[in-house]
């Protein structure tokens, strides 16, 4: 399932894909989601595929991410927030190939990630 995250920055969307994701979560909830925020002008984009999501292995995000990534040629900066070794891989090995810019964070570390998305430093010692 992927649910819609309703607690974003500006100029941003969040997603969470839960347990089984489907040919229809794409149909239904995450390409509409996309192409409304795209017409918005969302920049950020975060996707947390959760621990508990079973059915979300390598072979199925890049035959998920292949249906959607038309949509990715609008996000300036793109967020990933998992556990997973082999996406944080792909990222380092692919992203390059990706139109903005993408980072992996672990899945304690969401509010980094959205702070992320909007150009915020929050480990910035300074202080």
């Amino acid at each position: 399932m992927i649910r819609i995250l309703h607690d974003m920055p500006p100029a941003t969307v969040g997603v969470e894909a839960v347990g089984e994701v489907t040919e229809e979560d794409f149909r239904t909830v995450l390409q509409p989601m996309l192409e409304d925020a795209l017409q918005r002008g969302a920049i950020g984009l975060l996707y947390v595929l959760d621990g508990r999501t079973d059915s979300y292995s390598a072979g199925t995000a890049w035959k998920n991410t292949r249906r959607w990534s038309k949509h990715l040629k609008g996000w300036k900066r793109v967020a990933l927030v998992s556990d997973a070794d082999w996406l944080e891989n792909a990222v380092k090995a692919f992203g390059w190939l990706l139109p903005g810019e993408v980072k992996v964070f672990e899945t304690d570390d969401v509010p980094e990630a959205k702070a992320w998305l909007v150009g915020i430093d929050l480990d910035d010692d300074d202080d």
